[in-house]
């Protein structure tokens, strides 16, 4: 079998046409599921954390219910049903972006919970002897090294989401493996540009992996 590859025409032209628009989706995306995700995922942390039931339960129920069905499912459901609820179309967009910053919610959630539960309980008890409030030990000392300690995992976690964001082929919105897929139809090269695009989602994600390994290990030496 000959394949008989032809990278040639993948020019800045065919970039700047193509895969650049994908690409800054893929990006925002990432970037507007990660800070809603973390913003969400550290109150369902807070809830578990609250031990009252009334809190526990529902955002128990919210992180085990997302954890346990895929991902490509959700995109579907969200694209699907929410405009039956709502009774007007959303856009393949804007439904990925609500669809991710809900889904990544239960994994920070979790990130979240961990990183709170690795706070000494001592300084929490200590703010409490200075007539600290509940919500001020959370603000001022448990949930800034809560972040600290768990940040490389975080930084993992959207490396990770920022992977899954090629799913919203699913709903057809225009993401960076969109833009690849395109100008392969677009020049007759399937090959070529799914070829490419494993290489390019490689190197960016090889690339901060190695800054998150650094970044680790600064931590370490920081503690």
């Amino acid at each position: 079998m000959n394949l008989n590859l032809d990278f040639a025409f993948l020019n800045w032209g065919v970039i700047g046409s193509f895969i650049a628009k994908g690409f800054f989706f893929s990006v925002q995306l990432t970037f507007i599921a990660m800070l809603g995700g973390i913003a969400i995922g550290t109150l369902l942390a807070l809830m578990r954390l609250s031990g009252k039931t009334w809190l526990v339960m529902p955002a128990a129920a919210y992180v085990n219910t997302l954890r346990s069905i895929p991902l490509v499912m959700v995109i579907l459901w969200f694209f699907l049903l929410i405009p039956l609820i709502i009774g007007r179309p959303m856009g393949a967009e804007l439904s990925a972006i609500i669809t991710f910053t809900v889904f990544e919610a239960a994994y920070y959630s979790e990130i979240m919970r961990a990183g709170i539960q690795s706070v000494p309980k001592g300084q929490v008890y200590a703010g409490y002897a200075v007539g600290m409030t509940y919500k001020q030990c959370m603000q001022l000392i448990v949930l800034p090294q809560a972040f600290r300690n768990m940040l490389p995992v975080l930084l993992t976690q959207t490396i990770i989401l920022f992977q899954d964001t090629s799913l919203v082929y699913a709903i057809g919105a225009y993401d960076m493996l969109k833009g690849f897929e395109i100008a392969g139809k677009n020049f007759n090269r399937p090959v070529e540009t799914y070829l490419t695009a494993a290489v390019v989602y490689f190197v960016i994600c090889f690339g901060l992996s190695m800054l998150v390994r650094r970044l680790q290990k600064k931590i370490q030496i920081i503690r």
